[in-house]
This record gives C-alpha cells, sequence and structure tokens, in this order.
C-alpha cells in the first residue's frame, strides 16, 4: 500500500529548490528529471515497511535526490557500494573519473567524494553508507525494504546479482527502482534491463508504476 503521509510542494515537487540544487551539483550521471522521479518514487514508499537502500552510491548524487525524502518520512537510507567503481568506471572506459583515483594505491576510491557530498547535503543523519560488496552484504541483510534502488555495475554479473540477492528483500508492496533501463540497445547498456527489469517483470511479483527517462519504478504485489 502507498503511503498517504507525505506531500509534494506544488512548485517544486519532493525536493525544495536548494535540495534539487544539491543534488544537481553532485558528481554523478543521474539526469535531473530521473533524480526528481526517483524522489517522488521515495515520496510514494510505505516506510512502515522498512528503510530504503540504494546499490551504488558512487559520489552520493542519487543518495541527495533520496535523503531530503528519507528525513522528511522520518526513515533512512541505506547505501551499499564497495567504492572501488564499477567496470565503467575503470581507466580506460567513458565513464572513467582520474580525480577518483587514490593515487596511493591507484584504484578508484568514491568513498571520501560521497562523504564529501552527503556532509555537505546535510544528510550524515540519514543516509548510512554500508561499505562492501553488494552480494556479500545482501547475504547477511535480514530487514524488509520499502523502496530497493539498483544503479551499481552495469555489467551482465554484478546486475544479475544485485537483482538476485537484493529483490527478496523488497517487503510485499515496496518498490523497485532500476535505473539505466534502456529497451532500445542503441540507446546504453543491456544488463540493467535485461537481466533486473524483464526478469522482476517476469517474476509475476512487481507491476511498472512509472518510467522516466531510463529510470523505472516497479512494485511489488
Amino acid at each position: 500500500m502507498l503511503s498517504p503521509t507525505r506531500s509534494q510542494s506544488a512548485s517544486n515537487g519532493p525536493l525544495t529548490a536548494s535540495q534539487r540544487s544539491v543534488a544537481e551539483a553532485a558528481r554523478g550521471f543521474m539526469p535531473p528529471d530521473e533524480g526528481l522521479a526517483l524522489a517522488e518514487a521515495a515520496v510514494l514508499a510505505d516506510f512502515s515497511l522498512g528503510p530504503m537502500l540504494e546499490i551504488g552510491g558512487y559520489c552520493g548524487k542519487s543518495a541527495c535526490y533520496l535523503g531530503p525524502v528519507a528525513a522528511q518520512g522520518g526513515t533512512v537510507l541505506f547505501s551499499v557500494d564497495h567504492h572501488r567503481g564499477s567496470e565503467e568506471n575503470q581507466l580506460g572506459w567513458e565513464s572513467h573519473d582520474p580525480d577518483l583515483v587514490d593515487p596511493d594505491i591507484g584504484m578508484m576510491d568514491t568513498l571520501p567524494e560521497f562523504r564529501r557530498t552527503i556532509h555537505d547535503a546535510g544528510l550524515e543523519s540519514v543516509v548510512i553508507p554500508i561499505v562492501g560488496d553488494s552480494v556479500t552484504v545482501a547475504r547477511h541483510w535480514a530487514t524488509p525494504l520499502s523502496l530497493l534502488f539498483i544503479d551499481g555495475g552495469h555489467g551482465v554479473e554484478p546486475a544479475s546479482n544485485d537483482y538476485k540477492w537484493w529483490m527478496p528483500h523488497v517487503a510485499p508492496g515496496g518498490l523497485l527502482v532500476i535505473h539505466d533501463v534502456f529497451p532500445d540497445p542503441a540507446d546504453g547498456g543491456r544488463p540493467p534491463y535485461e537481466n533486473i527489469y524483464l526478469p522482476a517483470l517476469a517474476s509475476g511479483r512487481f507491476q511498472q508504476r512509472s518510467a522516466t527517462g531510463s529510470l523505472r519504478v516497479l512494485q511489488h504485489y
């Protein structure tokens, strides 16, 4: 059942103008319309079912969209990421950012940027980073989720694993939100579409509620 307790501002949607500005300025790959759709999904979540959790915190951009709604609703957002960068973030790939490489070890480290983003957004009390491998964390997770946002590794294996290990934690009535869903191969990579979105619909447990750009919002019935 969707939560009737939180409302959206007619002018700014689920976020204030200041919160929108912070989220849009944060480092990351989510377009503003998809970020607002993510926040709007959080407004619809029934937090009596459990907290929210995102897979793929990167530098904190999506948390800046979800965090203010968590604060308003009296819940928290757990952010799971090993912070070493997904395959597409590594050297030689289009999404690589050399500024995020730790020069002492020669590896990606997005955790400092994530923590600074969350601090500057005033969200440290509601955004809780979990630094670790997604599957490892999922194997030890036991709390039902009101909203699960999957935006982790976009390869076949990480996308498949995120769906396999985290989908069972979405509470009945909860929301599954998936980023970078591209039905047309010309628009982007296939794994979030083929290995998360399609299996969720085929399972018979989820129905789509909305689509904005590459963002899909599904509900567990």
